[in-house]
């Protein structure tokens, strides 16, 4: 939807009433949960009206829903215990299986390829500068994997595991379901200097974010609804060190003095190895709070916080529809919004194809190819 200037200027003002209350709690594990903005029940399914059809992927690749329905009707089921079971033993694995989607999509599409393992002459993804000592829960994927090859064998994509995965873990975390669309083949192949191009980095601005998304066929739209992702999860303190010194691209200080202290804290004792929480607040909950931290100056990731900092229409490459600082203030202030976006754009990305399309093949072992199996 587009917003009129007296719009954004009434929608920046609630939503900062929002964060200023959210701000006045502490940083510590008691600090309160906003609960104001949102409204529905767990894992409620949102609509998306896309009426069940086939999608396409492009490159002769097809998707749809049901999919698995008669090849292997439990697939979804052996998913979804896969990963409750998964994130009741680590809470922050939610936040890894969906960001191994992400990171999956942006290399050369979902594929798969993110899982590949290095074996010699063949080079993953997974040493690649964004993904090294990063990305985690290939074990996760594995013995889901492993489940559903006992099922029903060589059936179920490893691409398609992980779109299945990533949205099960927003759900477990209290966020919104959607029917996933699936349909994708692993590829032979991944791309390490794709990886290292492809992702975007933690320190960058909102243009570069806007061209990393334009990039693969996204918006700048996606892009802050995606973004809200950073709701669950946790980040190295060499990931927002930028954050702490006031050197960032984007240059906006926190409006929390004590928030940046207590991080200051943490950093300086772990030799840049510590993590700390995504979202303080509500760190294992799946909700807006992501965005009311940013109009509080509270994002951990300099990139985060550079989405509350645009100026509005001073973004290269977006329009009224896709205007960053108005929809970090619609999201802060109203969750549903929020969700629905998010599994609009989770859709969107999830039809990102490789270049091969469907000239694939369902691995029995996620992270080689099925020659080496």
């Amino acid at each position: 939807m587009a917003y009129s200037t007296t719009t954004v200027a009434m929608l920046l003002v609630l939503a900062a009433a929002v964060a200023a209350a959210a701000s006045t709690t502490t940083t510590g594990s008691a600090a309160h949960v906003n609960t104001s903005c949102v409204t529905g029940s767990v894992g409620a399914t949102v609509s998306i009206g896309y009426g069940g059809a086939r999608a396409s992927a492009g490159a002769g690749l097809s998707l749809g829903s049901g999919v698995y329905r008669a090849t292997c009707p439990r697939a979804e089921e052996i998913v979804r215990a896969g990963v409750e079971r998964a994130v009741a033993a680590d809470p922050r694995m939610a936040a890894s299986l969906l960001r191994l989607h992400f990171h999956d999509c942006f290399v050369n599409g979902c594929d798969g390829s993110v899982l590949l393992d290095d074996k010699p002459p063949f080079v993953g993804e997974k040493t690649a500068v964004p993904n090294a000592n990063s990305i985690r829960g290939f074990e996760v994927i594995d013995a889901i994997k492993a489940e559903l090859e006992r099922e029903c064998p060589e059936t179920v994509s490893c691409a398609d595991l992980l779109a299945i995965a990533a949205r099960d873990s927003v759900v477990v975390s209290g966020g919104p379901s959607w029917e996933v669309e699936a349909g994708r083949k692993d590829s032979h192949t991944a791309s390490l200097q794709g990886a290292n191009t492809n992702l975007p980095a933690p320190t960058s601005g909102v243009a570069t974010l806007v061209q990393k998304f334009t990039n693969v066929g996204l918006s700048a739209k996606d892009m802050v609804a995606l973004s809200g992702a950073h709701t669950i999860g946790k980040a190295r303190c060499t990931s927002f060190g930028a954050r702490l010194s006031g050197a960032g691209a984007v240059g906006a200080a926190s409006k929390d003095l004590t928030f940046l202290q207590s991080l200051q804290q943490l950093c300086s004792v772990s030799a840049g190895s510590a993590l700390a929480h995504l979202d303080l607040a509500t760190p294992a909950t799946f909700d807006n709070q992501y965005y009311i931290n940013l109009l509080s100056g509270d994002g951990l990731l300099p990139s985060d916080q550079a989405l509350a900092s645009s100026p509005a229409g001073a973004v290269p490459g977006t329009d009224d529809d896709d205007d960053v600082a108005s929809l970090v203030a619609a999201y802060a202030f109203d969750a549903p919004v929020f969700f629905q976006d998010f599994a609009e754009s989770m859709l969107r990305m999830g039809r990102l194809a490789p270049g091969s399309g469907g000239d694939g093949e369902v691995r029995v072992n996620c992270r080689v190819v099925n020659i080496f199996s």
